[in-house]
């Protein structure tokens, strides 16, 4: 697509005003329900959707097929991020009335990082087009390591703090408790953070790792880096309610890590694919709309044999516990 400056200028206005009604609303520290994440996950659904049906009706089949499959593959990477997000809650014991507020900060925080990911990434392609073959190659070992720490149940894990993290920690202290929604107090006559900040730093440092994934795999779909930033922002700016709806669901999706490693491994073949076909080698090139269809349907499959698993060992639980009752 060729996007003038004005268009890029009103879109990034207008995520940021989106963004905006977002803090605002969530400005007060409050519990979230289910009903309030439900009807704010729904409407950036929405919003998405209208999104991509006015690339389809403006730009045309192509970069709209391209934007849903961008939106879907980085949705889902978000819902598997969540795993993570509720370590690190659990970790620092952060107050449910304050989660929103940390998750909001590291939404803006994942989108600067993910806009500088993009620009980084459209200039290396642009520049050396083999950067296909190691993009490939990175999302296949990505997919077998998924695989792998699935098996392990990497999800059960506690989440450890990075050697950055605690550098800092060491270097400005962190007061014992949280204090609201304050970063910084005094404490001793000395400036420390709290640890509402902490945790901010730590969503936010631990979103660049997953960055490195998630932008190779969408320009396995699209290299239109407008395509590739809006799928990214639409995706991370409903991740908010996300967490408060299907918090409780995550454990449930016990399969989700095999679907993705299907959906990264598919990336990783079609990239190189492209990348062979762009050294002159006769290949067939994987399109959009099989692409899009693939994903759906690995993710639809993925969601209803996590689904049938959890509800099996429910049902063996309960049977267990009857039993011990018995006894």
């Amino acid at each position: 697509m060729n996007v003038s400056p004005s268009v890029w200028l009103l879109t990034v206005a207008g995520l940021c005003v989106l963004v905006a009604a977002d803090f605002f609303i969530g400005r007060k520290p409050h519990d979230v329900s289910i009903r309030e994440a439900g009807i704010w996950t729904a409407v950036w659904v929405v919003l998405a959707c209208l999104f991509g049906v006015g690339l389809l009706v403006f730009a045309g089949a192509g970069p709209g097929g391209e934007f849903f499959a961008g939106y879907i593959t980085e949705k889902s990477l978000s819902v598997d991020n969540l795993f993570v997000f509720v370590l690190i809650m659990a970790k620092f014991a952060v107050p449910t009335q304050y989660q929103q507020r940390v998750l909001m900060v590291g939404v803006i925080v994942a989108l600067v990082l993910r806009a500088a990911f993009i620009a980084a990434g459209a200039a290396i392609i642009s520049a050396f087009s083999w950067v296909f073959y190691i993009f490939g190659a990175f999302l296949i070992w990505t997919a077998w390591k998924l695989i792998q720490d699935a098996r392990k149940g990497g999800h059960d894990e506690e989440y450890e703090e990075n050697k950055l993290l605690k550098s800092i920690e060491r270097r400005f202290g962190v007061a014992d408790r949280y204090h609201g929604t304050k970063l910084w107090i005094e404490e001793n006559g000395k400036r420390v953070m709290t640890p509402m900040l902490v945790v901010m730093l730590a969503i936010g440092s631990t979103d660049v790792l997953f960055a490195l994934d998630s932008i190779p795999a969408i320009y396995g779909l699209t290299q239109d880096p407008y395509i590739v930033f809006t799928a990214n922002a639409f995706a991370l700016m409903g991740l908010r309610q996300l967490y408060f709806l299907i918090g409780g669901l995550l454990k449930k999706l016990v399969h989700l890590s095999y679907g993705l490693s299907v959906i990264l491994g598919f990336i990783g073949v079609k990239l190189i694919l492209h990348a062979l076909h762009e050294s002159g080698v006769h290949v067939p090139e994987i399109g959009i709309p099989f692409s899009l269809g693939f994903i759906v349907i690995v993710l639809a499959v993925t969601t209803a044999t996590s689904l049938w698993a959890a509800r099996g060992q429910g049902q063996g639980q309960d049977q267990g516990q009857d039993q011990g009752r018995d006894v």
